[in-house]
């Protein structure tokens, strides 16, 4: 098994070792469930990150209600240069 992720690895240069760890995972993985439980701890994993990095920017003041708001009042369309 590994010897063939190695072989993988030495081809494609364009994945990096955490992508291949990933690989040697669902390697292991005998069911669709299993790939579906995995794909879903990933998708916590960047949710919680996402989260902790808003709360960051609503801490700094880089981001606030105020900032929101005036986002949600831009007219999108009017400023919209044509090419």
């Amino acid at each position: 098994m590994y010897r063939n992720m190695e072989k993988l690895e030495q081809q494609n240069g364009a994945l990096n070792k955490a992508q291949m760890s990933v690989l040697r995972l669902l390697g292991r993985m005998k069911t669709v469930e299993e790939v579906e439980e995995l794909r879903q701890v990933i998708l916590d994993y960047y949710a919680k990150k996402i989260d902790e990095g808003m709360d960051k920017l609503w801490d700094s003041g880089a981001w606030s209600q105020e900032r929101i708001d005036s986002i949600l009042r831009e007219d999108v369309h009017a400023s919209k240069q044509v090419c």
